[in-house]
């Protein structure tokens, strides 16, 4: 990672039917990180949203120079974040869930990334909101700590930060929900270092998740169909 004062901080944020809901999430992180020190931009990767989304999204590039929109009528949450990584200008890489994502998280994060240059670093939930996501999380941690040999209790957490010098990781292939066991699975592979930073925050910062019964046994399968191509 480039090292100097000036190096640029780019921050992916998929935003998938949030109208209402993201001119406050963005303005709060260009807040939240005036002071971080660096150059920073936040790309917007509005994917096959079906509200005003992108024209919300459109209006906060006018307002935030920072700001940049890119869109995809393809859906997909892999996909939404890997067009935003191809976009992205930055030494210093990040992309994370603007739903679930607090500004004060996301400049943690950010900070703890700075502070340990050419370590991948990702957050990890101390808190779940209900017994079913906690249980549901519990078994697919434990499914791809056991299959695909790395250890987190929270594969699926952001933010997630890395520079361009972890390339393998500008190389994912996955489309969808498993882009984050892909992503912890290339590190295991090329030995890169993971760090993790305990987050709190449970609110959701709007809409509703698509995550249910049907994507979450897609993760379940897809992370053994990751086993089996690693083999």
């Amino acid at each position: 990672m480039t090292s100097g004062s000036g190096a640029l901080i780019s921050i992916v944020l998929p935003v998938h039917n949030q109208a209402p809901y993201i001119r406050d999430i963005v303005s709060g992180y260009v807040a939240a990180l005036e002071d971080i020190g660096r150059p920073c931009e936040l790309v917007l990767a509005v994917n096959a949203s079906r509200d005003e989304s992108l024209a919300v999204c459109e209006a906060l590039a006018v307002t935030y120079p920072r700001v940049r929109v890119i869109d995809d009528t393809v859906p997909g949450w892999g996909r939404a974040v890997k067009a935003g990584l191809r976009a992205a200008r930055g030494d210093l890489l990040c992309y994370t869930n603007s739903a679930r994502t607090s500004a004060a998280d996301l400049r943690r994060v950010l900070d703890e990334a700075l502070a340990n240059p050419g370590i991948v670093i990702k957050a990890t939930r101390q808190v779940r909101e209900s017994w079913k996501r906690r249980l549901g999380s519990l078994l697919y941690n434990v499914e791809c700590r056991v299959l695909l040999g790395f250890s987190t209790r929270d594969v699926n957490a952001t933010p997630k930060v890395f520079s361009r010098a972890h390339a393998s990781l500008l190389k994912l292939e996955s489309d969808g929900d498993l882009l984050d066991a892909e992503f912890l699975m290339t590190c295991a592979r090329e030995r890169y270092p993971v760090r993790e930073v305990p987050i709190f925050a449970t609110r959701r910062q709007g809409g509703s998740s698509t995550t249910n019964y049907k994507s979450a046994v897609r993760m379940y399968t897809g992370a053994l169909r990751l086993w089996w191509a690693s083999r």
